[in-house]
């Protein structure tokens, strides 16, 4: 017996537990610095990308095993592949050199207000290709081939 929904909800748990300590990273005791850096970005898209992947591979091997993917589900992954290059460009913005803190010798970069809502509108967008994914697959074919969709009767009585 395949164990692949199992190991799709441990990748996406492990996707929310990196996440999490990128997002607080005091709570494996690390020293946090004020506002949020480069490398607590770098973790959040790692665990975000890891609860995507988690996502997709429960969605396919739970509802879509074995069936072609629509033109829907396509555009559902670039959507989600999309968001997460918005996420990534917004929030490594003052590194790639145009964002609004530009590291110097003496500051460090940081995430910047308009940088932070383009940063969580990427994970929306991205969020919002899952969803596409999920919900508009191919149609379930019926395992009862014989045109008859009643209940047969009791004929016992």
């Amino acid at each position: 017996m395949e164990r692949t929904n199992e190991t799709s909800i441990i990748i996406g748990v492990l996707g929310v537990v990196v996440t999490l300590m990128g997002l607080f990273p005091g709570i494996i005791g690390l020293d946090a610095a004020p506002g949020i850096g480069v490398l607590q970005v770098v973790v959040i898209l790692a665990g975000f990308s890891l609860l995507f992947l988690g996502a997709y591979v429960f969605v396919y091997q739970a509802f879509y095993r074995g069936a072609k993917r629509t033109l829907a589900q396509d555009v559902g992954i670039r959507l989600t592949l999309t968001g997460l290059v918005i996420a990534a460009a917004a929030g490594l913005a003052d590194v790639l050199g145009f964002g609004s803190h530009p590291p110097t010798p003496s500051t460090r970069p940081l995430l910047g207000e308009l940088q932070a809502m383009l940063f969580v509108g990427g994970f929306l967008v991205a969020s919002a290709g899952v969803v596409i994914y999920a919900l508009f697959g191919p149609p379930a074919t019926p395992d009862d081939t014989s045109g008859d969709d009643t209940l047969p009767l009791d004929q016992s009585g």
